[in-house]
């Protein structure tokens, strides 16, 4: 995205990223959390959150529907607002592992586009940025529908609702495929604190 600002310097702090990361005795990290509506990534983020929370170490969620109450609501659903969405999310997420925070995002982020603009986005901060594709098939995410969106977008009361009047990508090499279909929220999770600790971010 072009730079409007003009006449502004990138100031340096006095205090290191490895010394946050020191403080905290973790490394700040995003994981990136994309799926349709209904395959489960806010209950996997929160769930692993509060596991990671519980070990004693520092985790927050920012979740596609908080999130559009506060920072981004003035954004719908149109392809264009889905972008600026998702490049918000990525920018905040990226200052939240930046301080050493483990930082879950739990957005549909439907196109692919998106994705790789927020890893490019860490990937120049020098910051990990883990893709979580909760897989479940669209037929049971309908069948869940936990908030009655799917029975509203097949009525034609939502439009440009993802998988069903809007697309969704899904990722083509994300760093962990969670295969969500009748599983246990806490298996999920373990899988992807499993994964952070493979990559030694709870160190």
């Amino acid at each position: 995205m072009a730079q409007k600002a003009t006449n502004i310097t990138w100031h340096e702090g006095h205090v290191s990223r490895e010394d946050r990361f020191k403080q905290l005795k973790q490394k700040g990290a995003t994981i990136w959390m994309t799926g349709l509506s209904g395959s489960g990534k806010s209950t996997i983020a929160f769930t692993a959150e509060h596991k990671l929370v519980e070990q004693g170490k520092l985790a927050y969620c920012l979740d596609g529907d908080n999130i559009r109450h506060g920072l981004n609501s003035n954004l719908g659903f149109s392809p264009a607002d889905r972008t600026e969405n998702i490049r918000r999310i990525g920018e905040v997420a990226k200052l939240f592992a930046d301080t050493g925070v483990i930082t879950f995002t739990s957005f549909i982020s439907p196109y692919r586009a998106d994705r790789d603009l927020c890893r490019k986005i860490h990937e120049e901060a020098g910051l990990p940025f883990i893709e979580v594709y909760v897989d479940v098939q669209l037929e049971t995410c309908e069948e869940r529908d936990p908030k009655g969106l799917y029975k509203k977008a097949r009525a034609g009361e939502i439009p440009e609702f993802t998988g069903i009047s809007a697309p969704y990508e899904e990722p083509h090499k994300p760093e962990l495929v969670i295969k969500n279909e009748g599983k246990d929220p806490n298996a999920s999770a373990d899988e992807v604190i499993a994964y952070l600790k493979s990559r030694s971010l709870l160190d």
